[in-house]
């Protein structure tokens, strides 16, 4: 048999192995990295290639898990066809058959060719809360591999020198001066720039949201919902040495791993707090990035789409409006919320902030000053993936009387 003959049944028994749980396990992407990782066979190419055509799998989930029934020939060409044209994959795809044509980019297109629909590509509930994702440029995005950006914090020629001499290529984004796309497939927190701190691996759509707040230096921020800290340590920058981040987080392992990256950074203006600040610190902006359901980064996270379900949607939002609420009160008067969150779905977004208003008269939508090509959608901003290639957001800024 022949090399891509043999890459092919190793695809199909990997699949076999991971469709009982590619619908209903939340830690799927650890799963795989586990189910690789034990492959002793596997170098570090055939990892990526297969970590690639698994996540087209379930990218692509209703036009290929029927093939695998019924004829996993063709699932393993179309998965291949499918799946991103990168080093790991070239090899492979170079020996697909004439019935799939070369230069077939969009979804629609690619629908044409499986006799199948582009609309299945997304849960049909998802139309009810955010129909625009629908549109043509935006379920393209959305089935597109996810770029890979960084957002610069020291030294732009410790970084360019340090990717050179790894023969990384990268270009700056037109948008934002300090953010960098790097063209090359690579683990960028093993290099010596990153480890000394010139830089954080974060989606530029996460790092427009704070860019539009408009954050003033020399300001007191709470990050309320911290994680690991990417918007913390942006928001560092934002104010300056001579302002202050309290951040927290109910995961002690995000705190943790928080503590580690501000240390790289050397942001001493980062404070960590284990349990929340006292309801009479009040300070000059909070952010809530609530969890949500992360919908919009389902290009990253494909399973996510058939885990979800409306109820689990209208829990996170009820979750939500309780965070918000919670924190709104330690904004100062004249201070400003900023709502966050990386799902498309209004009932979270949109929804949540509405009926916060409707209960919170002291608080009143305000317009960024930027809005980066997004159109207004109510009390905040939609960014959606299309527009400049990035995760789905919304934000909402709300200023305080």
């Amino acid at each position: 048999m022949s090399v891509v003959g043999n890459q092919r049944q190793t695809y199909l028994r990997l699949a076999t192995h991971l469709q009982p749980h590619w619908r209903r396990d939340w830690n799927f992407p650890q799963r795989l990295q586990a189910l690789l990782a034990g492959q002793r066979a596997f170098g570090s190419r055939d990892r990526r290639l297969y970590r690639e055509l698994i996540y087209t799998t379930v990218r692509y989930l209703p036009w290929i898990e029927p093939l695998l029934g019924t004829d996993p020939e063709r699932a393993t060409t179309a998965v291949a066809w499918l799946s991103a044209d990168i080093p790991a994959t070239q090899a492979y795809r170079g020996e697909l058959g004439p019935e799939w044509p070369a230069g077939v980019e969009s979804v629609a297109a690619k629908a044409q060719v499986l006799q199948t629909a582009a609309d299945e590509l997304l849960p049909a509930w998802l139309q009810t809360e955010c129909p625009e994702a629908f549109a043509p440029a935006e379920i393209d995005a959305l089935h597109r591999r996810a770029r890979l950006w960084l957002r610069l914090q020291g030294d732009l020629d410790a970084v360019a020198g340090d990717f050179a001499a790894r023969r990384w290529t990268w270009h700056r984004s037109s948008l934002l001066p300090e953010t960098l796309e790097v063209l090359t497939e690579a683990d960028l927190t093993k290099c010596d720039s990153f480890l000394d701190g010139h830089f954080e691996v974060q989606d530029l759509g996460s790092q427009l949201l704070l860019e539009i707040a408009g954050i003033r230096p020399g300001d007191q921020w709470l990050d309320a919902c911290a994680g690991a800290g990417g918007k913390t340590l942006q928001l560092a920058r934002f104010v300056g040495p001579t302002g202050r981040v309290d951040a927290h987080d109910i995961r002690p392992a995000a705190l943790t791993e928080l503590g580690r990256r501000a240390t790289r950074a050397g942001l001493d203006q980062v404070r960590i707090l284990s349990a929340p600040p006292p309801a009479t610190s009040l300070y000059d902006g909070v952010l809530v990035d609530a969890p949500c359901t992360g919908s919009g980064t389902w290009r990253r996270a494909p399973h996510l789409k058939w885990l979800i379900t409306p109820a689990i949607v209208q829990d996170h939002a009820a979750r939500q409006a309780g965070i918000l609420t919670r924190y709104a009160q330690q904004v100062r008067p004249g201070g400003l919320l900023v709502y966050a969150t990386c799902s498309l779905n209004q009932q979270e977004n949109q929804a949540v902030v509405h009926s916060f208003l409707a209960r919170q008269p002291d608080f009143t939508p305000e317009p960024p000053d930027r809005t980066f090509g997004y159109p207004c959608n109510g009390p905040g901003l939609s960014l959606l993936p299309a527009r400049h290639d990035t995760d789905g957001f919304y934000v909402a800024l709300l200023r305080r009387r």
